[in-house]
């Protein structure tokens, strides 16, 4: 096949687009519903006052770099169990499953108690407000104790997302949600006879969510994987290790790309606090314009884990275009759509006018490269469906931190090109990904992977 493949290649009929919304609608329901969790809880959270808004607003986004290592053991099951599905091996789909458990236990327990332990030193360097530490390094901890759940719960989603029924990812994240809000209600504020925990409360309840949420998990897997190897058996040393170095890259790509969003807001706190204000809105507007395309993203690591698994090459190539094609239209949409609305929309979250004004340019360079962002996401988790997780690290990596990051330090800090420099940069950094991306997708190496 060539670059680009055919016409026919590119652009999906109406039977491989229903495959691919199928996989991804639910995805799509499940982190839809997440943001409304997180509307829900900063709602309930406000009730008790600044320092408390600010002790969770840390410790959630340090609890994210906390558990960013962990989440990629999805990637390995995931792409292990297209795979296999892919080979019409049905009674084994579900060992990397049972692989992914293990290892979440084994490397989420540990890594858990360490972090645990040195959560009021990393507390106490992320602010100076004595309170804030007071009340946001309990919550910290109670957050990093749920570390195990996530990995677990991820792996479930590899797993239901490799064997197209992402339907019962989304029913358990909704149930998962509505106790995470029901708990807020109870131990933030002591409800119904419990005890008035507050800050604390409030990463308790999550927590427990989880844990509940691993428990829905595995009943469902009783039900609907037992005949495919859930639970059959410990995973042989082989099969572990397998997973693992398959793992392992897109392990260290979630870490690094966490870590670089920390990164990316202490640059712009070089330039000043409103532009820090101005970032958080234009990093909300961009998580949830990706909302779609990350539901692809992960139809896409299905879908061309399953064609090679029949060893089709040619269709698991065109899997990766039709995703990428699909999410490159609708960044194009998006795109055309913010940029005559960039004013009245960040009217609406931004009510200083010089606030305003400051990221209303960097608006305009971030909706003038969605389209490329998407499509480039979905190549990433394309080539992570072929098992090529090395290369999707490499990518990502080195663009953001060999590039982007050192770029918009020079060009905003430095050169005093303010935001505006920052956002230049990033949208040449996505772009330039993104065609990154695509030639490695066309030059079809990842076609010798053998997984």
């Amino acid at each position: 096949m060539e670059a680009a493949g055919t016409f026919k290649s590119l652009f999906p009929g109406r039977e491989r687009r229903k495959m691919i919304w199928g996989i991804a609608l639910p995805i799509m329901g499940g982190m839809m519903s997440q943001n409304v969790l997180n509307l829900v809880d900063i709602g309930m959270v406000g009730r008790l006052g600044d320092a408390a808004l600010a002790a969770t607003g840390i410790g959630s986004f340090s609890s994210y770099l906390a558990i960013a290592f962990i989440i990629g053991l999805s990637a390995g099951v995931q792409a292990l169990a297209a795979r296999r599905l892919g080979e019409e091996k049905h009674g084994e789909t579900a060992i990397p499953l049972n692989g992914g458990l293990l290892l979440a236990l084994i490397i989420g327990l540990p890594l858990c108690l360490l972090l645990i332990t040195i959560t009021p030193w990393a507390f106490g360097f992320l602010t100076q407000d004595a309170q804030v530490r007071e009340l946001g390094t309990p919550y910290l901890q109670v957050r990093i104790a749920s570390m195990v759940a996530v990995g677990m719960n991820f792996s479930f989603r590899g797993y239901w997302s490799a064997i197209h029924m992402t339907g019962v990812y989304l029913r358990t994240l909704l149930i998962m949600h509505a106790i995470n809000i029901f708990l807020n209600w109870v131990l933030i504020f002591g409800n119904l006879g419990a005890p008035e925990l507050g800050v604390f409360g409030a990463g308790l309840a999550t927590t427990i969510s989880l844990y509940i949420g691993t428990l829905l998990y595995f009943f469902f897997a009783l039900r609907h994987a037992r005949d495919k190897g859930f639970l059959h058996g410990i995973p042989s040393r082989q099969t572990l290790w397998q997973q693992l170095k398959l793992s392992l890259p897109s392990s260290l790509q979630q870490l690094f790309f966490a870590a670089g969003l920390v990164t990316l807001v202490w640059i712009v706190g070089k330039i000043g606090t409103q532009e820090v204000a101005a970032v958080n809105i234009l990093m909300t507007f961009h998580l949830t314009v990706l909302l779609p395309s990350f539901g692809v993203a992960l139809a896409a690591t299905t879908l061309v884990g399953n064609a090679l698994g029949r060893g089709d090459i040619e269709d698991a190539a065109a899997w990766g275009w039709n995703c990428a094609v699909m999410t490159f239209v609708y960044g194009l949409a998006v795109g055309l759509v913010l940029i005559p609305l960039a004013g009245p929309l960040l009217g609406v979250f931004l009510t200083n006018p010089e606030t305003r004004d400051l990221a209303y340019v960097p608006m305009l360079l971030w909706a003038s490269a969605i389209a490329f962002d998407t499509a480039g996401m979905v190549l990433m988790n394309a080539l992570i469906g072929a098992g090529d997780t090395r290369r999707s690290m490499w990518i990502s990596v080195t663009w953001q931190w060999l590039f982007f990051l050192p770029a918009a330090y020079v060009a905003g800090p430095l050169l005093g090109f303010g935001l505006v420099g920052v956002w230049a940069i990033n949208a040449v950094y996505r772009t330039a990904q993104s065609v990154n991306c695509a030639r490695q997708w066309a030059g079809q190496k990842w076609t010798h992977i053998r997984i």
